[in-house]
């Protein structure tokens, strides 16, 4: 029998489908492991991204850090992260403990979305932040109402990044795609209409970026 029929044969088995080292239960262990590690590094990662941008201080500083963690490889961190914590009882991920592996998960995720918050506060417009002091909007609004929905696109974008990242480590490919694909549409959702890229009725902009012709004209 060839290996692909072995494939096949295997997840046929009905006795692969049941207890707790069954599909869904491996599957929903590993969902949640990646899950509370995107979480965990999104609070984390995201504050520190989004307070530099909006300030514009330790910007280059949060970037290095962020690239340094980006070359390290995610088994390093994990071996690293067993010697620390040492190997636990419970939950046993790619033969270390769960901690171990919840630490490098975390640590796989904080870059993505640090780098990314910090570019999208960045590339708001200058002249759109004093327009809004201008109209009175005090520093809080500023960020809640004008430079964070400009920014989602490129948050978003992190969030997906380092959830994939995170998925196809701790999972296997396919789960990997359904949170692609899953992401990708509330990226969109949470994209303000002016800014989401056009079908067949879109144009581009100046800086080569299709804006919604209508939203923009309204």
């Amino acid at each position: 029998m060839s290996f692909f029929g072995q494939v096949i044969q295997w997840f046929q088995n009905p006795a692969h489908w049941q207890g707790d080292a069954g599909i869904p239960h491996r599957t929903f262990e590993h969902l949640l492991m990646s899950g509370a590690s995107v979480l965990t590094a999104a609070l984390i990662a995201l504050p520190v991204g989004i307070a530099v941008g909006h300030y514009g201080r330790g910007g280059i500083l949060a970037i290095n850090v962020s690239n340094v963690g980006r070359a390290i490889p995610s088994f390093a961190v994990l071996v690293l992260a067993a010697k620390l914590f040492g190997f636990v009882s419970g939950p046993q991920v790619l033969g270390f403990g769960a901690v171990p592996a919840f630490v490098a998960l975390v640590a796989l995720a904080i870059p993505p979305m640090v780098t990314n918050s910090y570019i999208g506060m960045r590339e708001v417009d200058s002249d759109v932040r004093e327009a809004a002091r201008g109209m009175g909007m005090r520093e809080r609004a500023v960020l809640l109402r004008v430079e964070l929905p400009i920014a989602m696109p490129f948050i978003m974008a992190g969030i997906r990044t380092s959830a994939v990242n995170v998925v196809a480590t701790a999972t296997v490919a396919v789960l990997s795609l359904i949170v692609e694909f899953s992401l990708a549409g509330v990226q969109r959702l949470s994209t303000p209409a002016g800014l989401r890229p056009l079908k067949s009725s879109q144009k581009e902009g100046p800086s080569g970026t299709a804006f919604d012709t209508a939203a923009v004209a309204a």
